[in-house]
């Protein structure tokens, strides 16, 4: 298994971490088989998306805080970041990506991203491929 780090700046932001990602499935010298990348966190989430236009990051974002705005009277939650519970939830924590010859087997304008929603942090990445 490999892991890296990923430092956020805002409290919600999508960070491409295809490079890393790409990094240490190429580590593992596995040809053929399967990527799982998992934010080992309850706020956090892994997503694959577009990474050519940064509106689509954008975009997400803003549906989200539409499905989970951060006020909702009937939270009760105490630490007061249920919205990010929620959203993690609903994005998913983990994403499976197929390795062909070394390399993530992702479409022409994928990108796998690392979800924030309770930042700034600095936060973990585990990747782990089979094959």
């Amino acid at each position: 298994m490999q892991e890296f780090s990923v430092r956020t700046r805002s409290r919600a932001q999508l960070v491409d971490i295809t490079d890393e990602v790409r990094a240490a499935v190429r580590e593992t010298g596995i040809s053929d088989g399967v990527a799982t990348v998992f934010a080992p966190h309850t706020t956090a989430a892994i997503t694959i998306n577009e990474n050519a236009d940064p509106s689509v990051c954008r975009d997400l974002l803003a549906k989200l805080d539409r499905l989970a705005p951060r006020d909702e009277a009937f939270y009760t939650h105490a630490e007061g970041n249920a919205d990010a519970h929620v959203k993690s939830s609903l994005v998913g924590c983990a994403q499976a990506v197929l390795v062909r010859g070394g390399d993530l087997a992702l479409g022409t304008w994928q990108g796998v991203y690392f979800a924030e929603f309770d930042g700034p942090r600095t936060r973990r990445v585990w990747v782990s491929v089979s094959g």
